[in-house]
Parts: structure tokens; C-alpha cells; sequence
């Protein structure tokens, strides 16, 4: 789902030729004829897909094969919010046994398998009759709110840090990346990225989003996006020298709806919906997963790659520093990649983008210009 996710993307961002000019679709072959390739001039754009036993799936897929994670994740089960949710639902659920008992057991029609039943019911109400007629808007803002309760639970909460693993190795692959376009004066302009919902989830808890707006504690919609933006106010037009001439900011797009735009939020936070990239990189790398190597030691994994000297040497390194010269566990450099294509998600359908942008703003202009959309919200700023 992840190369396919990353696929429909550049289908966006690199469209047919013809469908822009039909000039530039036409090729002149050596009898002097003019022909048109394939589908109206159809760019071909190469995707790299890491499989599952390579160190890179970490970046977005923090939470597989993280012995540490599970245990954590696990133990919201034992909480009492958890158990008097799960009892107190019991009768709203069991109404919903009877559509779903061709595609899911009835001991699992729970709140203990909330987001499968939301999930499951959300989109055969939009795509199939009878589904459809099995469940009512009411209903499904009840399992929404379930569904969201459940996943926050599993994914964040500050005294157990281990559930956010995933937010944390997603941190890191976020220098990563924005450390190539600075290093580089701007030769890497922009990095696509595919994750899953639960990555987002805890990323959200880690950087204090939640703080700038509560909906942040609940699921994004279906292909949402999250850009972090690298600019400049300085009126210039060369990259910056200086990274204190640097700023980021953070935006979401929450679901599909191409009507609304991005909207900036405000991090770790703060007042303001930007902060020098300096600061940036304090505030994210303090929380981030830097290596593989620091990987293998929070999720104390015997994932293959983790038994490696390369990686087994760095195990002891819980420093929060970045170390961007690790590159045996960077992301690959490439104008558009998906690491961890190869990886199995728990729940189809849930697909997650991340986009860096590079631009350069003037003294006049305001830092808060819109950016065109990347992919859609479905109310605003809900999450």
C-alpha cells in the first residue's frame, strides 16, 4: 500500500506531458515523424522500496519488530480508562456483530479491536449497500471516537515513552532528511515519504501538537499529510549560509479533500507556527530516534540487521544527538522514495505522506503564504 501510496502521489506531481503542453509530449524519432508516447506522454518516475529486514524501514515503521514497543503498547490494555472503556462498550458494539460476521470474528467485534470495526464499517458504508445501511452517521462518529481513543492509547503516553517509538524513529528520518537539503544548499528540494496512521499518532504526542489543538489526539483521515516546510524571509535567491537564516514549519492535511490547504501548526508547543531551524533541530532531535543503532538498543530487538557489528557497536548509544554521518542508517537520498514499501500494515487503507518543501520567501511577503495541497482535509483542522 505504502509504493502504491507513493505511486498515485508522483501520478500528481509529474503528470502525463500532454496533459500540460502538447509540445512537450511530442518526439521527433530519425525519419523525422512525430510520435507521442504512451498514455499522452506518461512520466515514468523511478520508486526505491526498501524490504523488511533492511535497516532503512525503521525510519517510518519504528513500531514493527520493537519488542519494547509492544510491551508498552500492551499495557494500556491494563489501564483502567481501557477496561472501563472496553466494558462500557459492550452493547454498542454487539449491534454491529451481524454485518461484520463474514469478515471478522464476533469475540472481535470490541472496543479491544476498535479502529478494524470503524475502519472496516467506514468504508463499506461509502462503498457498499449494505454496509451502508448497517450503520448510521451517529453510529459511526461513535466508533470514530472509539477508534481514535483506542489508537492514542496504544501509541502515546508520556510516562510510558516506548509506545512512541514510531514517532520517535519518524523524528529522526525528519533531520535525516532536512539535513540533506541543507547540507547540500538546497540540491534536495523535495523528500516523499509513506507511513502508517500510528506512526502519526505518535508524532503528534511527541511534538506537542496536541497543545495547539486536541484533534490531534484523534486519527487522521485516510491519506493525510504532514509537509514540513524549510524557507527563508531573508530577500534573497541563494540558499542561506547560515542556518540561523533558516526557519521550519510544520502543516497538515488531513485527508484527501484538495479544496482545503495546508494549515501550519504550531510545534513542541510554542506560540508561533515557525522556529529557526536551529531550534528545530534541539527540540526534534531531544525526542527523535537518531540510529539504527539507538533502534535496536530503545526496542532491544533481535531483528537481523540489529546483530550486525555495524549496528551491535552503536546498541549502547542512548544520546540524544543527531548523528547525521551515520550512513548506513540514513535515508537513501533520492528526489522521491518509499521506505519500508516492502512492510505489512496491520490496516489497509490507511496510508500516511510526509513532504519536505524548500522555498524562498521575500522580506515583503509573509512567512505564513499558503502552500498548495498535497493532499486534502476533511474538517479543517480536525485530526
Amino acid at each position: 500500500i505504502l509504493l502504491q501510496t507513493a505511486t498515485n502521489f508522483l501520478q500528481g506531481l509529474y503528470p502525463p506531458l500532454g496533459a500540460l503542453d502538447h509540445d512537450l509530449a511530442v518526439e521527433t524519432v530519425t525519419d523525422e515523424s512525430d510520435t507521442i508516447p504512451p498514455f499522452n506522454g506518461y512520466q515514468f518516475i523511478p520508486i526505491h522500496g526498501q524490504p523488511n529486514e533492511a535497516p532503512d524501514t525503521i525510519w517510518l515503521k519504528g513500531d514493527d519488530g520493537c519488542p519494547a514497543y509492544t510491551r508498552a503498547s500492551n499495557l494500556y490494555q491494563l489501564s483502567v480508562e481501557y477496561i472501563s472503556t472496553l466494558d462500557s462498550s459492550r452493547k454498542f458494539y454487539s449491534q454491529f456483530a451481524e454485518p461484520l460476521n463474514n469478515v471478522m470474528p464476533v469475540e472481535n467485534v470490541t472496543y479491544a479491536h476498535a479502529y478494524d470495526v470503524f475502519d472496516l464499517l467506514n468504508v463499506g458504508s461509502i462503498h457498499n449497500e449494505s454496509f451502508a445501511s448497517a450503520v448510521t452517521t451517529p453510529q459511526l462518529s461513535q466508533l470514530r471516537y472509539y477508534a481514535d481513543a483506542l489508537e492514542w492509547g496504544r501509541n502515546y503516553n508520556l510516562t510510558q515513552p516506548a509506545r512512541s517509538v514510531g514517532g520517535m524513529a519518524l523524528a529522526g528520518g525528519i533531520l535525516r532528511q532536512l539535513n540533506q537539503t541543507v547540507s547540500t544548499q538546497g540540491n534536495l528540494k523535495l523528500s516523499l515519504l509513506a507511513g502508517s496512521y500510528d506512526t502519526f499518532l505518535a508524532f503528534f504526542g511527541l511534538t506537542n501538537l496536541t497543545a495547539a489543538n486536541a484533534d490531534f489526539m484523534g486519527l487522521p483521515g485516510y491519506a493525510s499529510s504532514i509537509a514540513f516546510e524549510l524557507f527563508t524571509e531573508g530577500n534573497t535567491t541563494t540558499f542561506p549560509q547560515d542556518t540561523a537564516d533558516l526557519r521550519v514549519r510544520f502543516l497538515f492535511h488531513n485527508g484527501t479533500d484538495v479544496s482545503m490547504p495546508l494549515i501550519a501548526f504550531p510545534l513542541f508547543n510554542r506560540a508561533k507556527d515557525s522556529l529557526s531551524y536551529d531550534d528545530f533541530v534541539d527540540e526534534l532531535g531531544s525526542r527523535a530516534i537518531n540510529s539504527v543503532g539507538e533502534w535496536c538498543s530503545t526496542c532491544q530487538s533481535s531483528s537481523g540487521f540489529c546483530s550486525q557489528d555495524e549496528y551491535a557497536s552503536l546498541s549502547g548509544d542512548s544520546s540524544s544527538s543527531v548523528n547525521y554521518d551515520d550512513s548506513s542508517s540514513g535515508l537513501t537520498a533520492v528526489h522521491a522514495g518509499v521506505i519500508g514499501a516492502m512492510t505489512t500494515l496491520g490496516v489497509l487503507a490507511i496510508i500516511a505522506v510526509a513532504v519536505f518543501f524548500c522555498r524562498r520567501t521575500s522580506a515583503a511577503s509573509s512567512s505564513s503564504e499558503k502552500i498548495s495541497s498535497v493532499s486534502e482535509t476533511d474538517s479543517g483542522t480536525s485530526a
